[in-house]
């Protein structure tokens, strides 16, 4: 089975800022959703070897390679043989703003050609609309293209060589001597127009200079800037243009351990990753995109029903109902059952997303452009719930589904919302119930220190009561709750490297059972590089710098993060994921700094 599927880690990702494609190493795109992150899947292969349906362009020579082209979300899939050197470049067109959404025909390019030598290349374009659920039909067209129609889909794929078709596919195979080339362009919807002379070339050139001019905004010019600008791409793939808001990644089900049952669908906008994401853009200098999910965040505030806080997560439109169903008919990612489409987390409690709302907005606010006071308004009418229920037991920052706890991570939190809604009321003198917010600030950060300390175990614990350690305690130092070298934190910080470390990679928790979730999960990629900005900020820079520069041996070949790392080093969960790249940029910033410092 396993021989069936493309290793996580064995893959790129491409996109057009509504949506993605994975290219495995062997140019096969065998994960698409269309027109958006959220759509069912065109090609999800991914997920279903037999089923999913797949874009793929194949050739006999044995070795291939990767890479982007610098600066750039533009790929280039290498096939080196004994006597030849093929290239396949794929990219998608980034959404221009000036065209309304629906019209946007979604192109994804793919260009072949021989740079050295003889190449033979198979094509075969074979999409299962709807998760393969949704039959299609397909057909030639005059101009030499081919459309692909299912209900409520339409597909069109043209090509400068000519397309066979082959039951559901769409095929070709050509040769190519030296300096040939074929082009490729998928189309959502894109009606029946011939290829014109010139055009993926016009396309590759526009694409290529909308990212590298994208890319010249950074203000990161430190000794990690290849992977730093690597995760800032990554992060921009991420962002749906129209509405500004940010998926936590682009798959759903890719499991945190094989076989496993832990597969959810993250293909939606998560108030926490988001905003920690726009705090990794924002230390880049990208403010534009802070400034767009502001105002993304604006709406989900003002639409929060009267005496209701904000909901967890919501889709890339702002829709709060996002129902969590399996899709039994596909096997998923090597047989690692089920596979979601949803996620019920939207109905939990999680009170920690408004200290990492606060925490961006108070940046955004400081670097940015001052927010505006209809936001403001509606930001203290979630301060005014948090006031009420922040001593509430709720979910916790990892989703558990083992009941409700008072996590010590959500009072935190607590204290970093109204800690910043101060610094921020007080900077602008903007209204607000400075006292109230003062005594729940305090409030808060007694509690952590008179209930989540654990004597015995010398450490902050979980929750209150409990003996467990957790890696997301490690936050403390980075958002200012404990100071670097305060004796609790750095005897917190040895209790996390001696259980929950291990070659640089970080457990979040242990994971016995409690959490009411089946089976066990690999190192958690975001914790790993929030345990390097604890060493860094604890002034272990020599520790630290080994830390990082090996966690950075475990990105994929195009310097991509999935959620975890398994016990062999493979990637685990969904992929390219947006919490680890944001938090390689922040531990990358601040080991740059120190070390800077440190002469």
């Amino acid at each position: 089975m396993p021989d069936r599927y493309s290793a996580i880690e064995d893959h790129a990702v491409i996109g057009d800022l509504h949506t993605v494609a994975l290219v495995a190493v062997d140019a096969t795109i065998d994960w698409c959703c269309l027109p958006r992150f959220d759509s069912p899947s065109v090609f999800g292969a991914l997920l279903d070897a037999d089923r999913g349906g797949s874009f793929s362009v194949r050739s006999p020579c044995e070795r291939t390679k990767q890479l982007y082209i610098p600066e750039s979300n533009v790929l280039v899939t290498r096939f080196l043989g004994n006597d030849s050197v093929g290239e396949v470049i794929d990219f998608m067109v980034p959404y221009d703003g000036n065209i309304t959404t629906s019209s946007w025909p979604h192109r994804l390019v793919r260009r072949l050609r021989a740079v050295r030598g003889t190449v033979e290349f198979d094509i075969r374009c074979a999409p299962a609309f709807n998760f393969a659920q949704a039959p299609h039909t397909v057909h030639a067209i005059d101009n030499g293209g081919v459309v692909f129609k299912a209900p409520g889909a339409e597909m069109v794929l043209r090509s400068t060589c000519s397309l066979s078709i082959d039951g559901p596919a769409a095929v070709a195979r050509v040769r190519l001597e030296c300096g040939e080339g074929v082009d490729l362009v998928l189309e959502w919807g894109g009606g029946f127009r011939s290829m014109v002379d010139g055009e993926a070339e016009t396309l590759f050139e526009r694409t290529l200079s909308y990212w590298q001019n994208w890319l010249r905004r950074s203000r990161y010019e430190g000794r990690y800037r290849e992977m730093v600008e690597r995760s800032a791409l990554v992060l921009k793939l991420l962002v749906y243009q129209p509405t500004g808001a940010l998926v936590a990644a682009p798959t759903t089900s890719l499991p945190e351990l094989i076989g496993g049952g832990r597969n959810w669908d993250y293909r939606y906008t998560w108030i926490r990753d988001a905003a920690f994401t726009l705090y990794g853009l924002m230390r880049l200098g990208f403010m534009d995109e802070a400034a767009s999910f502001m105002s993304w965040l604006e709406a989900r505030c003002h639409e929060a029903p009267e005496g209701e806080g904000l909901q967890v997560l919501y889709d890339i439109d702002g829709n709060p109902n996002i129902p969590e169903t399996t899709l039994d008919h596909l096997e998923g990612y090597r047989g690692s059952g089920p596979v979601r489409v949803g996620n019920a987390a939207a109905d939990q409690l999680q009170i920690d997303i408004y200290g990492e709302l606060m925490d961006s907005v108070y940046l955004f606010n400081k670097h940015g452009n001052p927010i505006a006071y209809d936001l403001w308004l509606a930001l203290s009418r979630q301060l005014e719930w948090l006031e009420k229920n922040w001593d509430q037991p709720d979910d916790g920052i990892w989703e558990t589904r083992g009941g409700r706890q008072q996590f010590t991570y959500s009072s935190v939190m607590t204290w970093v919302a109204f800690e910043r809604a101060i610094r921020i009321a007080s900077h602008r003198g903007l209204p607000a119930p400075i006292v109230r917010w003062r005594d729940c600030a305090n409030d808060a950060y007694q509690a952590v220190q008179r209930n989540s300390w654990n004597a015995s175990r010398l450490a902050y614990v979980q929750y209150p009561g409990s003996s467990a350690l957790d890696a997301s305690l490690l936050i403390m130092p980075l958002v200012k709750f404990a100071g670097p070298s305060d004796p609790r934190f750095l005897s917190t910080l040895d209790r996390i490297s001696e259980e929950l470390v291990n070659d640089s990679l970080v457990h979040r928790y242990e994971t016995d059972g409690s959490d009411g979730l089946v089976g066990g999960e690999g190192t958690f990629n975001l914790c790993s590089f929030w345990y390097v900005e604890g060493l860094t900020r604890a002034g272990r820079i020599t520790e630290s710098r080994y830390v990082f520069e090996k966690m950075l041996t475990y990105a994929n070949h195009v310097g991509l993060f999935a959620e975890q790392i398994g016990s062999a080093g493979e990637a685990l969960g969904n992929f390219p994921q947006a919490f680890t790249h944001l938090a390689l940029i922040s531990a990358a910033v601040n080991l740059d700094r120190a070390i800077t410092r440190a002469g």
